[in-house]
């Protein structure tokens, strides 16, 4: 009686075992990457001047303008982020509930990693522009890259507006030395400021 039992106590893990586990379904974000790649695209395509502005600390701007083959170079912050669309790397970001920001008009739609210390990327944000008539239309992309050790803090906050121009913020600090940040900013197709 008692080697009866034992036996359909293991043929019931046995059959629990053999029973394939419900696979949790691939979580379908917006791909950041994809969007700036048709960015970069276009912009590699169009005939706009591309004018680069990089300021370091409270130094004076170097603005040049820069031919549309470095275009891509200068924007690789935006195109080395984790990209979503791909299951390994969705599974290790969430996304915030979405929210409708009345100042801005705007919805907003942040990806945040599950796991933020072993990430570098702590933020990816979309700006969306509702539209019933011209659909919804992602103006604005945010992204917080950091890394922070015993050694130095590193951190870029990246801004993209979409079909104008991008910014990117570093700051690095480094034991013993003062804090320097860089701004790198580029743009295509604003409206020049009078």
């Amino acid at each position: 009686m008692k080697y009866r039992s034992l036996l359909l106590l293991a043929i019931s893990y046995l059959v629990a075992g053999c029973n394939p586990k419900e696979k949790e379904p691939d979580k379908k974000y917006v791909s950041v990457v994809s969007l700036i790649k048709k960015q970069v695209e276009h912009v590699d395509t169009s005939l706009y001047p591309i004018i680069k502005i990089t300021t370091v600390d409270s130094l004076p701007p170097d603005t040049i303008y820069i031919p549309r083959e470095e275009f891509v170079t200068v924007a690789k912050d935006f195109l080395d982020i984790p990209d979503l669309s791909d299951p390994k790397v969705a599974k290790k970001y969430k996304e915030e509930q979405a929210r409708y920001d009345e100042s801005l008009n705007r919805v907003v739609i942040t990806y945040t990693p599950l796991n933020p210390d072993k990430e570098e990327v702590k933020k990816q944000e979309l700006l969306v522009t509702p539209s019933e008539a011209a659909g919804d239309k992602v103006s604005n992309v945010i992204v917080l890259r950091e890394i922070n050790n015993r050694d130095s803090f590193f951190q870029k906050k990246m801004l993209w507006q979409m079909d104008k121009s991008f910014q990117v913020v570093t700051t690095l600090q480094k034991p013993g030395t003062p804090e320097k940040i860089t701004i790198l900013k580029v743009s295509w197709n604003e409206p020049k400021e009078e």
